[in-house]
C-alpha cells in the first residue's frame, strides 16, 4: 500500500471513531472511556489541537473540544453528560495521572 492511501485509510478511520463517539455513542462517558482506555474525547480534541499547531495552525481548546463533540462543551454537557460516582473520580485520578501526567490531576477539563 503506498503511502498516500494508508493516509486516507487511516484519516478515514479516525473520521468514523468521532462519527461514533460524537453521534452514535452520547451515552459513553468521557470519564469511563479515560478510566478504560486511557484517552477521551477531550484528549482526541487536545491531540488534534497539538497537531494543527505542529504544523503552524492555531486551533483554540474549545473550537477542537467542538470537533470531537458536535456542539459546545455546554451543550454536551447539558444533553449528555451524567453525575460521576466517587468510584469512578477515583479511577480516573489514577488514569488521568498515567495517561496525562501526575502534575495535572485535578485538571480534568485540561
Amino acid at each position: 500500500m503506498d503511502s498516500q492511501t494508508q493516509i486516507e485509510l487511516e484519516a478515514a478511520a479516525f473520521r468514523r471513531l468521532r462519527k461514533h463517539l460524537m453521534e452514535d455513542r452520547t451515552d459513553v462517558q468521557n470519564i469511563d472511556m479515560m478510566n478504560l482506555a486511557g484517552f477521551c474525547r477531550n484528549c482526541l480534541s487536545r491531540w488534534y489541537q497539538e497537531a494543527a499547531a505542529e504544523r503552524g495552525l492555531e486551533i483554540g481548546k474549545m473550537e477542537a473540544r467542538e470537533l470531537f463533540y458536535g456542539m459546545t462543551m455546554d451543550e454536551w454537557k447539558a444533553n449528555y453528560q451524567t453525575e460521576a460516582t466517587g468510584e469512578q473520580k477515583a479511577a480516573f485520578d489514577v488514569s488521568f495521572a498515567e495517561n496525562v501526567g501526575a502534575e495535572n490531576v485535578g485538571k480534568e477539563g485540561s
